[in-house]
Parts: C-alpha cells; sequence; structure tokens
C-alpha cells in the first residue's frame, strides 16, 4: 500500500471526499476508539470495545457502559467525583455519631 494514509490514519479511506475537518474528527475519534484503556475493576490497560457504548476487559472479563468511542466521558467523571464527596461526608458524618455513643 502506497504512503497515502501517513499524515490522515484511518480517515484516509475517505480520500478527498468531506472535507478536511471532519477526516481530521473521524481520525482523532478512531485512534482513541481502537486505544486499550486501563480498567477500573482491576487497573490494567485491557479495555476494548464490543459496542457502542459496551466495554469489556480482556484481563477480569467485567463488561461496563460507557461513552460511545472512549470509556469514560467528562461528564460521568464529573457524577463519580459528586458522589465520591457524598460517600465521604457520610462517613464522616457516621464517624461523629459513632464517636459520640462512645
Amino acid at each position: 500500500m502506497s504512503n497515502r494514509t501517513k499524515k490522515v490514519g484511518s480517515a484516509g479511506r475517505f480520500q478527498a471526499r468531506y472535507g478536511v475537518k471532519s477526516r481530521t474528527r473521524i481520525r482523532n475519534v478512531e485512534n482513541q476508539q481502537f486505544l486499550k484503556h486501563k480498567c477500573p475493576s482491576c487497573g490494567q490497560n485491557k479495555v476494548k470495545r464490543t459496542s457502542t457504548s459496551i466495554w469489556k476487559c480482556k484481563k477480569c472479563g467485567i463488561k461496563f457502559a460507557g461513552g460511545a468511542y472512549i470509556p469514560s466521558t467528562e461528564a460521568g467523571e464529573h457524577v463519580d467525583k459528586i458522589l465520591k464527596k457524598e460517600i465521604e461526608s457520610i462517613e464522616n458524618i457516621e464517624e461523629k455519631d459513632q464517636g459520640d455513643k462512645k
């Protein structure tokens, strides 16, 4: 095969169609999509996309829903941070209650 896809990567299949910006976006998304990602359960870089928004770890076998092209989205990470803070505040309240009872 010739070097026609050296710069454009996987978007080379579109040749001169659809415009540079569209092809660049597709190339960037597909580069992220086809990488192996970190598993939220075991921490290994073994997560692959099985279908749209469905991700599976080859190491531990966990299957989970995520973003369409990457396993975790910015909105999902934001929700995780909020939930983590809520859980910590509940634990702190429970510890204070147990300390008061003793």
